[in-house]
């Protein structure tokens, strides 16, 4: 069987804070919330979100560096897990509200989270994200933010939170400015909301990623427009689980819509909370989504592809995609079968 640890791929929906190791939560602070929260789910977006807060908290307000010693930890993780490039949600306003002082905190994150990726070899770079349920002038602020380093570390610009309630049409001039920068639109949609909330990520944000997006199945008309524009869905099928998304793995939408033409990466969003990594995410995409190696490669490709990685890293990766998949499966080589027959004593 082909190791999916060396397969390449993208890691492009990832809270940082919420990427924090289990570990490190309790070195810090002495609270488990992924031992404490996952095993029963979540009951709601909101009690989901509270718990969210007492990780980011420890990053927030303790000393600066937790927020350093976060970053190269989850540049480590995803290393470890056979990533190229990875790509964290990250805002400073979260933090600061002076512009000033949020880009200087802006560029600590992103000087720490090249020196960890060039040490690894790997390639790392910035989501800059704006809150839905924060004034949307929050929003503008982030991406004008964003904008300053475009050419410099942030390569694409996100909308958090849940959008049932909160639509995608007051941030239309935030998301203006960060593709006027050259930043890829990434906006959360069709998780708590419907299609309409996909369709809204289209058409007011001009989305050419859609964190989520899984409940666009439940149209199919725009599924189908979704392939033909080449949309990319960063999915995330654990913790569409512990959020009550979808009923259950098996029951996930992801196959379909790979059938369907749509392009899609696995992803594992807050793993602190979820508890899978993004290499256990392509192992539950293989085990339980029965997802063939050709359609695994195809995701990883889609992942580098759809990224805000350097040209270079893409082309690479590209390279090293399809050497893996051209690979002999060593599980059904004759060699291997051979020697796992059991020997007489």
């Amino acid at each position: 069987m082909r190791s999916l640890a060396r397969l390449p791929k993208a890691h492009l929906h990832l809270h940082l804070e919420g990427a924090m190791r289990p570990a490190t939560l309790r070195e810090l602070s002495g609270v488990d919330v992924r031992q404490r929260s996952v095993p029963g789910g979540f009951t709601s977006f909101e009690d989901f979100t509270t718990t969210f807060r007492v990780a980011a908290r420890l990053v927030r307000e303790g000393p600066r560096e937790n927020l350093l010693r976060l970053v190269r930890e989850v540049v480590e993780d995803d290393a470890a897990d056979g990533a190229v490039w990875t790509e964290p949600h990250f805002n400073p306003l979260t933090y600061v509200a002076d512009p000033a002082a949020a880009l200087d905190l802006l560029d600590v994150v992103i000087d720490e989270g090249r020196r960890t990726a060039d040490r690894l070899g790997i390639g790392f770079g910035v989501m800059m994200f704006a809150r839905r349920n924060a004034d949307p002038a929050e929003a503008v602020e982030a991406a004008r933010l964003a904008a300053r380093r475009a050419d410099n570390g942030v390569v694409s610009f996100g909308l958090a939170g849940d959008e049932a309630g909160h639509p995608a049409g007051p941030f239309a001039k935030a998301f203006a400015i960060a593709r006027d920068a050259g930043l890829i639109s990434a906006p959360h949609a069709g998780e708590h909301a419907g299609p309409v909330s996909v369709r809204a990520a289209l058409d007011a944000l001009g989305a050419r990623r859609i964190a989520h997006g899984v409940r666009a199945v439940e149209d199919p008309a725009l599924v189908a427009r979704l392939a033909v524009e080449g949309v990319v869905l960063d999915v995330c099928p654990t913790s569409n689980v512990a959020l009550g998304v979808v009923e259950s793995l098996s029951a996930h939408p992801l196959p379909r819509l790979l059938q369907a033409g749509v392009r899609c990466t696995l992803n594992a969003d807050d793993p602190l909370l979820f508890g899978a990594g993004l290499l256990e995410e392509y192992e539950t995409a293989r085990t339980v989504l029965a997802l063939t190696d050709p359609q695994l490669a195809g995701v990883a490709r889609a992942s580098v592809e759809a990224s805000g990685a350097p040209r270079s890293v893409v082309e690479d990766a590209v390279t090293r995609i399809g050497q893996w998949l051209d690979a002999p499966d060593r599980a059904l080589t004759p060699q291997v079968r051979e020697a796992s027959r059991p020997t007489d004593s």
